[in-house]
């Protein structure tokens, strides 16, 4: 029920941003970390540098899909 979009910017580069989806909020995606000032030159970095600052992506990376 989480999410993290890396997206591609027009100047060429990337960014990212993670959404959360709960009940409460009837299935919508909700944004709860906007990274996109952040700019980074390939979507490996920005994935990267997310992997570094949300904690629950770290653990999946670790751990494995669940």
């Amino acid at each position: 029920m989480h999410c993290v979009d890396v997206t591609s910017r027009p100047d060429g580069k990337f960014s990212y941003q993670v959404f959360r989806k709960d009940p409460e909020d009837q299935g919508r995606w909700t944004l709860v970390g906007d990274h996109s000032g952040m700019h980074f030159q390939t979507g490996e970095e920005a994935f990267g540098e997310a992997a570094r600052r949300v904690p629950w992506l770290a653990d999946l990376i670790i751990s494995g899909p669940v």
